[in-house]
């Protein structure tokens, strides 16, 4: 497996923990911003902390070396989060100009789930 593949790879998943990240921390505490946004699209202001919670656990899981199935779950569950939200900003009349966030992310999941199964695979046809 070549390192640059590798390179690549960690780069994709480390932009895409950055991006959930910076979305999981003020969900987290609460920030107002946070719960306007979720007011916004509809929803309830205890949403917002459990829904930061569950994004740190999946940047925890996409990090840590080994365990594929929990990885394989963190990629789903951010899937069907950025999908959620985005489908709610849309129809909350959120304009088009708003929904580049949401083409970055799935640029940044695709690229690091892509990389994720393509590293994963070489490592097992080297050690084969």
């Amino acid at each position: 497996m070549s390192s640059k593949k590798v390179i690549i790879g960690w780069t994709f998943t480390v932009l895409f923990a950055a991006f959930m990240l910076m979305s999981s921390i003020p969900n987290i505490i609460s920030a107002p911003s946070a719960i306007a946004g979720f007011y916004h699209l509809g929803y309830p202001a205890y949403l917002v902390p459990f829904i930061g919670v569950a994004k740190l656990l999946g940047v925890i899981a996409i990090l840590v070396p080994g365990f594929p199935r929990i990885k394989e779950w963190a990629y789903a569950g951010f899937v069907i989060n950025l999908t959620g939200a985005f489908y709610s900003s849309v129809a909350a009349g959120v304009p088009a100009s708003g929904w580049i966030i949401f083409i970055i992310g799935y640029i940044l999941i695709a690229g690091s789930y892509v990389s994720y199964h393509r590293n994963r695979r070489n490592v097992s046809f080297s050690h084969a």
